[in-house]
């Protein structure tokens, strides 16, 4: 098959489109005809060399899929050669062929597309365990999402909004607008504005429920400061670095805070496949209704691999960037 490889660590150049080994699906797996794939941080990293995928998992860059099963294992009973199918992958998407495990097979509904679809899987399931399985965010709370515009970001807005949460976002000033249509109650830019300052002045000084963050280090403390009692904080990335000097932590005391750091990737594939199905139960139904979407930015053909690369490393992205494969 064809597939996106790496003539060596490094630069978005360093991608091509060469030959490697079809792979073979095990009993409870089924092989899918890829039709669209999708970006996410962690191939950035990987393409760099500083995020290797899981041992037993496939070396090739990709996290999600969607496309047409054209081969089932011998144990897989809920599925059929043909079914229109999407799910989360601990690589191998950036190719013609990949395997996906029947537990975390999602169908596509009728109406979508398969660039939709694939668009769907890693930051909704991110932003699903990151809200309702770790934070446990409930309707009536208040939650502070930083990179309200990223694809977990969008994914996050939606999911809170659904429980029946007070949603505030930060993301700088031209992303705004994305946020908002999306059902944010605020958006904070950033760059101008200081977050703590204008949380606590929008919640009366009593902070957000919930937090959820991609950025580390530069925003520990002011996340710790704008929690409230008993306040939850979900750390998904290290963006901005992993020592925070003069760190005064006595709030995680007073406030009773839990602070809780998640990646989804190095899960097993029984919590992966635990949580796919809760997020089908959770939110099938709105994605059919079209309540939920996925926010996408921008659409390329996987040839194209390394100006998308180069898109999402720049920030310049609002929701998804996905790859068509050809």
């Amino acid at each position: 098959m064809k597939a996106i490889l790496l003539k060596e660590f490094g630069s978005p150049e360093n991608m091509y489109l060469g030959d490697y080994a079809t792979p073979s699906p095990k009993p409870n797996e089924v092989l899918v005809k890829v039709k669209a794939t999708a970006l996410n941080r962690a191939d950035t990293l990987q393409r760099k060399g500083q995020y290797p995928p899981p041992p037993g998992d496939s070396p090739i860059m990709g996290l999600e899929i969607a496309g047409d099963i054209v081969e089932v294992g011998n144990e897989v009973k809920n599925c059929s050669i043909g079914d229109r199918v999407c799910g989360l992958i601990g690589g191998g998407g950036y190719a013609e062929y990949a395997v996906l495990s029947e537990g975390m097979i999602l169908p596509i509904p009728p109406s979508m597309s398969y660039e939709v679809a694939a668009a769907i899987p890693e930051v909704f399931l991110t932003a699903f365990q990151s809200i309702c399985w770790i934070a446990n965010l409930k309707k009536g709370e208040s939650i502070l999402i930083h990179a309200g515009a990223s694809g977990v970001g969008t994914a996050a807005i939606q999911i809170a909004k659904a429980i029946g949460a007070t949603v505030y976002v930060t993301a700088s000033a031209g992303k705004h607008t994305a946020c908002l249509a999306l059902g944010a109650d605020k958006a904070i830019d950033y760059k101008k504005e200081d977050f703590e300052a204008s949380i606590m002045e929008l919640t009366d000084r009593k902070g957000v429920n919930v937090v959820i963050d991609f950025v580390a280090a530069p925003y520990l403390q002011k996340n710790i400061n704008v929690l409230s009692l008993d306040g939850r904080m979900v750390l998904l990335a290290l963006l901005g670095g992993i020592q925070t000097p003069n760190l005064n932590i006595m709030n995680l005391l007073v406030k009773r805070l839990q602070i809780t750091g998640s990646t989804l990737r190095s899960r097993d594939k029984s919590y992966k496949a635990a949580l796919t199905q809760a997020l089908k139960e959770f939110a099938w139904p709105l994605f059919k209704n079209q309540s939920f979407k996925p926010v996408i930015d921008s659409v390329y053909d996987w040839k194209e691999v390394a100006k998308a690369h180069t898109r999402m490393e720049s920030n310049l992205n609002i929701g998804k960037l996905v790859l068509r494969v050809s």
